[in-house]
């Protein structure tokens, strides 16, 4: 049996800074770990994030290789996926590279039969918990921790929506009314005028 990946301290977080979309219904934004991986990581191994509804996660269980990795399709009935595959070396104190990862962000998944790995629109508010994974080419050789419980933006019912214009006080309707009495009188004059 192969070792068991080393459990690193670092925990995954949608970063606390303002940031445009930061949260939407179908995606959310993650601090990119920089250095967490250096010491554990060769050049030929890949980082991925497992994506897990948060009452899921306890059970979610590593792939022992790339081919067991669960894809995005999957995810309403197996509860979890893994995406974002990216080279290690990424991931090191000195790479450059966007400071944010988006989780849910390519809408071309939906239509892919494809296996390989998408990071497709997350298909409910959630709640979702994330790990990275550090993957060698025997297995798992490092793991975070799972990220606190994240919550999607739900969109507002159309239920919730009055589709009546709200009632206007009868003040405006008076000044309505002078407003556009005078614009007749107005228009009246001028043709008058240059008639």
């Amino acid at each position: 049996l192969p070792a068991p990946p080393a459990r690193l301290p670092y925990v995954p977080h949608v970063p606390p800074t303002a940031l445009l979309g930061k949260v939407t219904a179908t995606t959310f934004a993650l601090e990119r770990p920089r250095g967490v991986f250096d010491g554990h990581a060769d050049a030929s191994d890949a980082v991925w994030l497992a994506v897990a509804f948060a009452n899921a996660s306890a059970t979610f269980r590593n792939p022992r290789s790339r081919a067991d990795v669960p894809p995005y399709k999957q995810l309403p009935t197996a509860r979890s996926y893994m995406t974002l595959e990216t080279a290690a070396a990424a991931y090191s104190c000195s790479a450059p590279g966007p400071p944010v990862l988006r989780v849910g962000g390519d809408t071309a998944c939906r239509d892919q039969g494809r296996q390989d790995p998408c990071n497709g629109p997350l298909p409910s508010p959630g709640p979702y918990r994330v790990k990275f994974l550090l993957m060698g080419c025997r297995g798992p050789k490092a793991e975070t921790r799972w990220s606190e419980p994240i919550l999607l933006r739900r969109a507002a019912s159309p239920s919730t929506i009055d589709p009546a214009p709200t009632r206007r006080g009868s003040d405006v309707v008076v000044m309505a009314s002078i407003l556009a009495s005078l614009g007749a009188a107005l228009a009246t004059a001028v043709l008058g005028a240059l008639g």
